[in-house]
C-alpha cells in the first residue's frame, strides 16, 4: 500500500525560515519535520512506500532522506513540473496506483490512528474518507458538515454565524480510491478540497468522515511552529526526548558545554555542540540548536534558535525564532513575534 505526502508547497507562511529550508525539513527540536510524519505512517504495516510529492527545492529533501534507508519503508520522489494544487498533485503522484492510498498534507502533525481510519474506509466501502478534527472557534475555518451516519454532506468556507452547524474542519488526511482520480484534470492546478471532494458529494458517492479529537496542529505559521515545540516539551505530543520525561525536563546534550553559573529552567532543549557561558539564562520552552554559542548574561526565553547561532553578551531573545547562522549582538533585544531568516545579523543594542 502507498501513501502520498503532499510536500510541494513553498512554506510562504513560515518565511523567512523557508527561503533556504523547504518546509518538510524545517527542524522540530533537532529532527526534520518530515520524520514525524513518516513515523506516523510507519505504524500502518500495510504501507510499504511513501510517495513524496514535491515542487520546492526537492533536492534538499532527497539529500536528507534518500530512498528511506533505515526508515522501515521506501521513499519515492515525484517532482511536479509546476505547482498543481492539492488535487493536481494527488493525480500526478498517484496516476499509476490501483489500490487505496493514504494522502497526507505536508503541514500536519498529529497522532491520529491511521489504522482505524483505514478500517472505517473499508467497512463503509468508501470512495474517499476524510479525517476531521473539532476546533474551538469554527468561524476561523472552513467547516465540513456530516450527517448522523458520518457521511460528508458539504464544505463551508469561512461560514457566517447563521451557517455554523458543526465545529469540524478538514485535518488534511485522507484515504482515497484511485479510480476517482480521472475526474482530476491532468497537469492542471486543481484543489482536492474545493473541486475533487465536492464532486464526490454531487455524484452521491460514499464519502465518509473519521472524527479525531486528539492532538492535531498545522505547523505552517511561526506561532504554530513555536506551539509545536511547547507541546512536545510539555508532553502534549509524545516525541523523544520528552516522551515519558518528568515535567519541566531540561534536555541537555552530553557534549554541550554549559559553564557554572548558567541558569537553566526546563522544559528546554540544548543540542550537541552548544556552548553557554556563565551568567546566561535558558528559560522554559527554549530550543538551542547545535553548535550555537550563547555569551555571558544572555537570556533565551521561549525561543527557538536554529544551529550555528551566536547570541551576544546580555542579549535577550524572547518568544522569537532564529534561522541558521544568525548573529544577535551585545545587549540586543528580540521580542515576539520576531522571526529571523538564515544569516541575519542584529547589531549591538538593537531592539526588534
Amino acid at each position: 500500500m502507498k501513501a502520498i505526502l503532499l510536500a510541494g508547497g513553498k512554506g510562504t507562511r513560515l518565511r523567512p525560515l523557508t527561503v533556504h529550508t523547504p518546509k518538510p525539513i524545517v527542524p522540530i527540536l533537532n529532527r526534520p519535520f518530515l520524520y514525524y510524519q513518516i513515523d506516523l505512517l510507519r505504524h500502518v504495516r500495510e504501507i510499504d512506500e511513501v510517495i513524496l510529492s514535491l515542487n520546492y527545492q526537492p533536492r534538499r529533501i532527497e539529500e536528507i532522506f534518500g530512498e528511506g534507508e533505515g526508515l522501515g519503508l521506501r521513499l519515492r520522489y515525484v517532482v511536479e513540473p509546476m505547482p498543481l494544487g492539492t488535487g493536481g498533485a494527488v493525480r500526478y503522484a498517484g496516476d499509476a496506483l490501483t489500490e487505496s492510498v493514504v494522502v497526507f498534507n505536508g503541514d500536519v502533525l498529529t497522532q491520529v490512528d491511521l489504522g482505524a481510519v483505514l478500517r472505517l474506509h473499508r467497512q463503509r466501502k468508501a470512495k474517499a474518507t476524510i479525517v476531521l478534527t473539532p476546533v474551538e472557534n469554527p468561524r476561523a475555518y472552513g467547516l465540513v458538515e456530516t450527517d448522523g451516519d458520518g457521511n460528508v454532506k458539504r464544505f463551508l468556507e469561512k461560514p457566517g454565524e447563521d451557517e455554523i452547524a458543526c465545529n469540524t474542519i478538514n485535518a488534511g488526511i485522507y484515504v482515497l480510491e484511485p479510480d476517482t482520480f480521472d475526474r482530476i484534470p491532468k497537469d492542471t492546478a486543481w484543489s482536492i478540497e474545493r473541486s475533487f471532494f465536492p464532486s464526490l458529494i454531487e455524484r452521491g458517492e460514499t464519502f465518509v468522515a473519521y472524527v479525531y479529537d486528539g492532538y492535531w496542529i498545522d505547523i505552517g505559521t511561526p506561532a504554530k511552529y513555536l506551539q509545536v515545540h511547547q507541546d512536545i516539551m510539555a508532553g502534549r505530543y509524545a516525541a523523544p526526548p520528552f516522551a515519558g520525561a518528568p515535567p519541566s525536563h531540561a534536555w541537555i546534550s552530553p557534549d554541550a558545554k554549559v559553564e557554572e553559573g548558567v541558569e537553566v529552567q526546563g522544559p528546554c532543549f540544548v543540542d550537541e555542540g552548544v556552548t553557554i557561558k556563565s551568567g546566561a539564562r535558558v528559560l522554559p520552552y527554549s530550543v538551542i540548536g547545535r553548535h550555537t554559542h550563547v555569551e555571558e548574561h544572555a537570556t533565551i526565553d521561549g525561543s527557538i534558535v536554529w544551529p550555528n547561532g551566536w547570541i551576544g553578551p546580555e542579549a535577550v531573545v524572547r518568544g522569537a525564532i532564529l534561522g541558521r547562522n544568525c548573529h544577535v549582538g551585545r545587549n540586543a533585544t528580540l521580542s515576539p513575534p520576531a522571526v529571523l531568516g538564515d544569516k541575519t545579523i542584529i547589531t549591538d543594542y538593537s531592539m526588534l
